[in-house]
């Protein structure tokens, strides 16, 4: 059986897996069992078994004793998961009355579930967004992606300002944090200071003043104002 017939038979784990390939590789280096393992919540020999029978059916290439990455067909699949995933996030923000913490969850519920079709028409709907609403890049119909090259908020010099792209995170109670002192995608900050040897950041935004802890101050992924 090919990759491209296969693909359609694909389980939701198989799916899930491909997915998570995908964000583990991004940078361009080698997906680890044990990193697979952690990012699923599985044990490294269930890992190791799917990832054999993936790579049997050409949807990943493995490398022995270093990794795993994505073959053509499997990026396709993983980039067709991924759209799906951010699509019914900005959806349900959209026009259901969600809110960005609420969202993860339903999303990965319903991303194996609905049809291409379906998840045309919440684009078209949408007016083609082109993010999620945690600054996510949707990839388009085709497959292709715009990755945003932004940095982590604990990288911009003190005295600069820059503008909150992507919130790399998904904890529900961190989101809930960020959205309280308005800190989300498309927000300009200022810092204000930087502590030493992983201290806070402390930041300007509209009139007022936040000290955020270097591990949520992490998570928030920003470019230069004019980027």
């Amino acid at each position: 059986m090919n990759a491209q017939l296969s693909s359609e038979l694909l389980t939701r784990s198989a799916e899930d897996y491909l997915k998570a390939i995908y964000r583990l590789t991004l940078g361009g280096s080698l997906a680890g069992t044990t990193d697979l393992a952690q990012t699923l919540d599985l044990a490294p020999a269930s890992v190791s078994g799917l990832v054999k029978r993936l790579a049997e059916q050409g949807f990943v290439e493995h490398e022995p004793y270093r990794g795993v990455t994505l073959s053509t067909e499997g990026r396709r699949v993983a980039l067709r998961m991924v759209r799906r995933h951010r699509m019914i996030e900005a959806y349900l923000v959209g026009f259901l009355g969600y809110t960005w913490d609420t969202v993860h969850e339903e999303a990965e519920r319903l991303e194996h579930a609905v049809s291409d079709t379906l998840i045309e028409r919440m684009a078209r709907a949408l007016g083609d967004p082109r993010v999620d609403p945690h600054g996510d890049p949707i990839p388009s119909a085709d497959g292709s992606i715009a990755e945003l090259l932004a940095v982590p908020l604990t990288d911009i010099p003190t005295g600069e300002t820059a503008v909150i792209r992507q919130v790399n995170t998904g904890q529900a109670d961190r989101l809930r944090y960020l959205a309280g002192y308005g800190l989300t995608p498309g927000t300009s900050v200022t810092v204000l200071d930087r502590q030493p040897f992983d201290g806070p950041v402390t930041v300007e935004h509209d009139g007022n003043h936040h000290v955020l802890g270097a591990e949520i101050a992490r998570v928030l992924l920003c470019t230069r104002p004019d980027a």
